[in-house]
């Protein structure tokens, strides 16, 4: 599973999903991508089950990558445990994703293998999503390049 090797703070805040991403809504790495619609948690193990989804589907042929990371630690207290007595401990790593935030990217694969293979792994995620090309995320912004 992906999580921080070392972080500043062992338990932080829920914090808030609200707003729009600050960065990672565009495609830099490959032509294809799957893109948050609504926000949401995503938690480690399901990173990793849309990855292996991905790949197995492409047979290791081209590239996949990952663009969140799981750095938010949410913690839970044990069953039948009296309110009181501090925090609980970490139970899981999650990466918070805002509507828009591009989350996997694929390339080096046919068009109708990249969308199979992004269709695959939406399935795995607790969000809706949509896939999208390079060219779709690059021209809604009208790039006068």
């Amino acid at each position: 599973m992906l999580m921080p090797k070392r972080v500043k703070h062992r338990k932080q805040f829920r914090g808030s999903m609200a707003g729009t991403p600050a960065r990672g809504t565009k495609i830099t790495y490959g032509d294809w991508g799957i893109v948050a619609t609504e926000p949401a948690w995503i938690k480690s193990n399901q990173i990793e089950a849309a990855r292996v989804a991905m790949t197995r589907y492409i047979k290791r042929g081209g590239n996949i990558w990952i663009k969140i990371f799981p750095d938010k630690p949410v913690t839970a207290k044990p069953a039948e445990t009296r309110m009181g007595s501090g925090k609980g401990a970490t139970e899981y790593w999650v990466a918070v994703v805002k509507p828009g935030r591009v989350m996997f990217e694929i390339g080096g694969v046919p068009e109708e293998t990249a969308k199979e293979a992004l269709r695959l792994g939406t399935y795995k995620l607790p969000v809706k999503c949509r896939i999208v090309s390079r060219e779709e995320l690059e021209g809604g912004e009208g790039s006068e390049d």
